[in-house]
């Protein structure tokens, strides 16, 4: 508690309250677009192959118009 008492003194919080809400509320969003961008890379997981191949026939159109 001691040490929660300086850090909340000496940063940007008024209390130990304010520092423990910030520290829970930085977590919650830190697991929180954890959680999206794991889902996100299952997907993309998922869908690799044809990911892959309409990424290639794109350059490929591109490259020759």
């Amino acid at each position: 508690l001691q040490l929660l008492d300086e850090l909340a003194l000496g940063g940007r919080h008024r209390s130990r309250s304010a520092l423990i809400r910030q520290a829970v509320s930085d977590f919650v969003q830190r697991e929180h677009r954890r959680h999206i961008e794991e889902r996100e890379a299952a997907i993309f997981r998922k869908h690799r192959a044809r990911l892959t191949r309409e990424a290639r026939a794109l350059i490929r159109d591109q490259a020759h118009p």
